[in-house]
């Protein structure tokens, strides 16, 4: 039997793509940077010093409130996947599924859960270390991963959030951006350095710190996924990570002395 070639990508034009480029940016984490600039310009004009101000990042929309609150969480979680959404349906419409192209799968392989852990491991002691150096020299806010009060759902909740954010990321500053710009025929290189900016440029509001530690990170994501050619692993790091900042500052905060709240 004859097996069939798959069929060729169909690439709308250069001037589309880079249009397509810029809509999904503008709808999902480029606005994030741009707030994110804002937010720090704020920080750095107030009277107090940043490390005297915090940054807070789950947040309770319905204080005393769990069902609605519960409510609002769910709804951000979903409003923040469509941008994800988004990329996959024009990745579809190209002929270049996600899972086939970008390695984004909905359930990790064994593979990239081990390569996920390891990198987190690196990534996650490494960041904590240069988060809380920016933070005792002035140049990072206090980041307090929630302001969720105890109830029942906060720890699902914020691993979801930990999850969520991994998917947007990953899916979309790594995998999607570095396809998209090597079709418009950019070097590695610059690919590379444009996506890891993205990225550091939405984490701005938490100082310096984030701005440096996030760009750093972003080019070694960068080229782990040239190398394995695949996001899931990384998003799996991105999310261990989150996961541990999250529920590990939960069950910390106010217990170590090390550990700024």
């Amino acid at each position: 039997m004859t097996r069939t070639a798959p069929p060729s990508p169909t690439l709308p034009s250069r001037r589309v793509l880079g249009q397509e480029i810029w809509l999904v940016f503008a709808l999902s984490l480029g606005a994030s940077g741009v707030a994110a600039v804002i937010s720090f310009l704020g920080s750095v004009t107030a009277p107090s010093a940043l490390n005297d101000q915090t940054a807070s990042l789950v947040t309770d929309s319905a204080p005393g409130r769990p069902w609605l609150g519960l409510a609002w969480q769910l709804f951000s979680v979903a409003s923040a996947l469509v941008p994800v959404a988004l990329v996959a349906h024009l990745m579809a419409r190209s002929d270049e599924p996600m899972g086939r192209t970008l390695g984004a799968v909905w359930l990790p392989r064994g593979r990239d859960l081990g390569f996920g852990a390891a990198v987190a491991a690196f990534i996650g002691g490494s960041g904590l270390v240069l988060y809380l150096l920016a933070q005792a020299t002035g140049a990072n806010l206090t980041v307090v991963p929630t302001t969720l009060g105890d109830v029942w759902w906060r720890i699902p909740v914020l691993v979801l959030s930990a999850v969520e954010n991994a998917v947007v990321e990953e899916v979309i500053v790594l995998g999607y951006l570095l396809h998209r710009l090597g079709q418009l025929g950019w070097p590695d290189w610059k690919a590379d350095l444009t996506s890891a900016a993205v990225r550091a440029s939405y984490h701005l509001y938490q100082g310096i710190g984030g701005l440096v530690g996030n760009f750093v990170m972003g080019l070694i994501f960068a080229r782990l996924y040239r190398r394995w050619g695949r996001v899931m692993p990384l998003l799996v790091a991105h999310a261990l990570i989150d996961i541990v900042a999250f529920v590990g500052w939960v069950l910390l905060a106010g217990k170590v002395s090390w550990l700024p709240r």
